[in-house]
């Protein structure tokens, strides 16, 4: 039986290129990146190959980014990293209602620790009210964090805009998460203002357990971690060079044009049959690599589980969620039943239309054997 992967915004498969990178660098350039001999001096080569690669897709100085094990650790960086830089100068943090876990748990966590944290509420297609976030921001507003692109529904927000709105009203640094926008959409520090960027591997084609988050020089930021001289002494430690080098190596194939094609006609094709459906709703479809659909009555896991039998994988919320209810669609408004029967579909440039047929047959299937086992 062929596999239908649609869960791409949970992880992608790691391209040939990237694993062939990692490889080389298990087994060929192993050398530790900071010794002085030319085993060192090799993969120090390869590690600040794979830091200009990265760079350049943030349109962003090679010196300024720095790589760490993943988005988590970039966020939780920066959240906890700013709040104890400047804690003298002010103790308001705002983000958005609709940010990932590695943000909305850690912002969380700093309001249990009394920072006055602020959550931006969103419409009902998902998108950040730039209105209200502009009055929350006052003199003592040290961070605004509010990602790009939300990785269960695809929502786009005003990345720029806000960047615009933070540095004209207030003197807090602000941070994007860009993960799910990355190798999608462009990017460019400087056109959003942003004092940080996170992104990850796995999410791109690149292998899991690497990351990296942009540092703006003047950006205030203490480390979480000490220990060495690496990065900056921000990000201390030996290296991953074998993930980096991978992760640099799926970045060189970025091709945002020629793949954003690819998924867009896919993305049409799956709307226009999801629409011929009867008793599947669509949530979101706001960026062409995420569609959000609810099949009211029949619980997401169940439904999920029903595709699986047919080789067909999606999610049934954020894969960091673990099953837990969507705090997001919650923000959006929608109602229980919807939110308790909704699916995230997610693509990737190796998405076929056969994908979109199987799913859409695991749906229609789905729909005539679960509601007659329910009655």
């Amino acid at each position: 039986m062929r596999l239908h992967y649609l869960d791409n915004s949970a992880t992608t498969r790691c391209c040939d290129r990237a694993a062939a990178a990692a490889l080389s660098m298990m087994t060929e350039k192993y050398g530790n990146p900071s010794s002085l001999h030319e085993k060192g001096i090799e993969a120090e080569v390869e590690l600040e190959r794979a830091r200009a690669a990265v760079a350049a897709s943030l349109s962003a100085a090679q010196k300024d980014v720095l790589f760490t094990s993943g988005s988590t650790e970039s966020n939780n960086t920066v959240l906890f990293g700013v709040a104890d830089a400047m804690k003298r100068s002010g103790r308001r943090i705002i983000v958005s209602a609709i940010e990932h876990p590695s943000v909305y748990e850690s912002a969380k966590e700093l309001s249990r620790r009394g920072w006055d944290v602020r959550f931006v509420p969103v419409d009902s297609d998902g998108v950040a009210d730039v209105d209200t976030l502009r009055k929350l921001l006052t003199a003592d507003t040290v961070l605004v964090s509010v990602m790009a692109v939300n990785n269960e529904t695809g929502a786009v927000q005003p990345t720029e805009e806000i960047g615009r709105i933070v540095k004209a009203n207030s003197p807090a640094l602000y941070h994007v998460d860009a993960v799910q926008a990355y190798g999608k959409l462009p990017i460019s520090t400087a056109k959003w203002n942003a004092d940080f960027v996170s992104v990850s591997a796995h999410k791109v084609h690149g292998p899991k357990g690497v990351g990296a988050l942009y540092i703006r020089r003047s950006a205030r930021l203490v480390p979480l971690l000490y220990g060495g001289e690496q990065q900056r002494r921000l990000r201390p430690g030996t290296e991953a060079t074998a993930l980096i080098a991978g992760f640099g190596a799926a970045v060189e194939e970025f091709d945002l044009a020629r793949h954003g094609a690819t998924v867009q006609q896919l993305h049409d094709k799956a709307l226009s049959a999801l629409g011929d459906i009867d008793g599947v709703i669509i949530n979101t479809a706001a960026l062409p690599y995420i569609i959000n659909l609810s099949v009211p009555g029949i619980r997401s896991e169940t439904m999920l589980h029903h595709l699986e039998r047919g080789g067909v994988y999606v999610s049934s919320s954020s894969a960091c969620a673990k099953g837990k209810r969507s705090y997001v669609l919650e923000a959006m408004g929608l109602e229980d039943e919807r939110i308790d029967s909704s699916l995230r579909i997610s693509f990737s440039r190796y998405n076929e239309e056969e994908d979109v047929i199987a799913l859409c047959a695991g749906l229609q299937s789905g729909l005539q054997t679960l509601q007659r086992i329910k009655k």
